[in-house]
This record gives structure tokens, sequence and C-alpha cells, in this order.
């Protein structure tokens, strides 16, 4: 078997991508996209249909230009995510807006229109899509309300053990730790080029969090996401999910020799590690006292708000031509 083919048989493949050709052909169980997955996809003759569609929806919703450009956004999203859901046989993550990362009750609101777009086009969302969270402590609390509403969640710009504690104290569905952003803070940190894989703390956080939650009982799923190499992912093979870009796909497809498992729930269960928790000022002081995780944090927000921007901007142009 190929490499890819070994790490199925131990991990759950998530296609991180907006191309559903790149889905077709690497058959994963499920697929996310992000603001600039679906930027990049949209400009993509191929899917420039579902782009015109979503902006004559907007157009018909809302009293002004906000408001339009709200509506087909989320349109745009759904859009998506309904053709990717015809590709996997599992779940597809939708983003709620970055922009909304402070706000509970707004992002409570805007996954419930989420949620009804995509039961408009036949899909019962709390059964097919995780809906994507920046994991502020505002998002976590989003999260914690949905999660009780049977709305499941991914939360996503997740660089920190105070993080994945409070998300899954929460009882959200899954996480993502961004592996390949973690590695990038500390290799400009400490002006190196670069790590062992099994040294690369991107790999270390990731390990970290998956053991203390099998260890602990957590069912929250963890899914490592933002890979620089393939080395990063198959260093966490018995991940419960990773999230895998089509150039990454790829290379685990043609690569040949053994992939061993890395990652290990039932030893997990047996180590000594101490249960913690967090409550709002806990949170807040832990994610303080980590310089790499608050940096990344809010970068992460800021790119994804700034891609959002872009694919507004992207659809107002084709709103003029249409």
């Amino acid at each position: 078997m190929s490499k890819l083919e070994q790490l199925k048989t131990m991990t759950t493949v998530v296609a991180d991508t907006g191309d559903f050709e790149a889905i077709a052909e690497y058959k994963p169980q499920d697929s996310t996209t992000n603001p600039s997955l679906l930027y990049k996809a949209a400009q993509m003759p191929a899917y420039r249909h579902l782009v015109e569609d979503a902006v004559s929806f907007g157009k018909d919703k809302g009293n002004n230009a906000d408001e339009h450009a709200r509506w087909t956004m989320d349109k745009l999203a759904v859009n998506f995510g309904a053709e990717i859901l015809k590709i996997v046989p599992g779940r597809v993550s939708t983003e709620i807006d970055a922009r909304l990362s402070f706000d509970t009750k707004a992002t409570i609101a805007r996954a419930e229109g989420l949620i009804d777009l995509y039961d408009q086009v036949g899909i019962d969302a709390r059964q097919r899509v995780l809906f994507k969270i920046a994991s502020t402590w505002e998002g976590i609390r989003a999260a914690e309300y949905l999660q009780k509403q049977g709305v499941h969640c991914n939360l996503t710009l997740l660089f920190s053990f105070t993080q994945a504690v409070a998300c899954a104290e929460a009882g959200v569905t899954l996480i993502s730790p961004f592996v390949g952003r973690i590695l990038d803070w500390y290799k400009h940190a400490e002006n190196v080029t670069g790590y062992p894989a099994d040294e690369d703390p991107g790999v270390k956080s990731v390990t970290e969090i998956f053991n203390y939650y099998k260890r602990h009982g957590y069912e929250t799923i963890v899914m490592g996401a933002s890979f620089r190499s393939a080395d990063e992912i198959l260093e966490l093979a018995g991940c419960d999910y990773l999230t895998i870009a089509p150039k990454f796909l790829a290379e685990l497809a043609e690569a040949d020799g053994p992939v061993p498992r890395k990652l290990n729930a039932e030893a997990a269960r047996s180590m000594e590690i101490p249960s913690v928790s967090f409550d709002e000022p806990g949170f807040r002081w832990g994610l303080n006292e980590d310089a790499m995780a608050t940096e990344k944090l809010s970068e992460g927000i800021r790119l994804f708000a700034a891609d959002t921007h872009k694919l507004e901007d992207f659809t107002r142009e084709i709103c003029k031509n249409c």
C-alpha cells in the first residue's frame, strides 16, 4: 500500500481544499474549507456558476451593501459545502466569519443562518456539517451553546493546550490544531531552518493534546491541520483525523514504505497526565502566557478576515457584470 493508504488505516483523512476534483481523486472521508481556500476556488472558471448563484441570492437579501455581501458569503459557503458533500461520505467543515470571533451571540446567529441555508438545499446540517469557529473564549462559548442544540462544531485556529482543554470541557465535536503555523513561529523565534520531524513543535503540541484527551476520556476529535511537510503528517499517524492539502495527499499517494503508528489512544489512557480546568480568567491568562498561541491566533483571525474581504470584493465585481 502507498503511505496514504496505510495512513487511512489508522487515521481519518480529510481533504483541506475547496477543489472538488482533488477531493474526488483522493477519496477522503471528510473535507474542510476556509476563506483562503474558498477565495482560490471561487476564481476557478469551473466553479463560476456557484459564485454567480451566490451573488444572485445575496442581491435579493438585506437592505444595504453590507447585508447583501453577508448573504452572498454565506450562500457561497453553502454552495461549495453542498457540492463537496456530493463527493465525500462524511462531513464538510464550513467556516463562520472570522470577524465574529469575539462575538458569541453573532457567531451563534450566523451558524443558525447557515443551517437554514443548508436546509434549503436539502442537507441536514446537524448531521453533515461542522461549523468552524475560532478558538477564542467567545468562540468556544458559542460552540458550547451550539453543541447543546445538536450542532457540531470544529474549533479552528487552535495553537495551545489551554485552548484545547477549554474546547474539550465545552464538549465540542472537533478541534483543529494548526501544526505548520506553530512550526513557522518557532522557526522564526529560534532562528532555525527546521526541526527533526519528531521534535517539530507543532507535532509535539498535537501529541500532547491527543494524549491528554485520551487519558481523561474526552470525546472531542483531534484533527491536525496546516501542515508544512509530509513528514509532519506521518509523525501524527494514529491521530483521530488529519486534514491534508492536495499536494501532500499526492505526495503520500505516490510514496511507498512503512507508516508506523505514532499516536496510540490505548497507550495514552495509562499515562500519568494530571487533569486541569480553565475558567475565563484562567483561559485568558494561559493564552497570554503562550506568546506563540497569542500571536498566531490573532494573526490567523486577521488573515481569514482579510481573505473574506477579498472574496467579498471578488463577488462584488461579479455582481457588477451579472
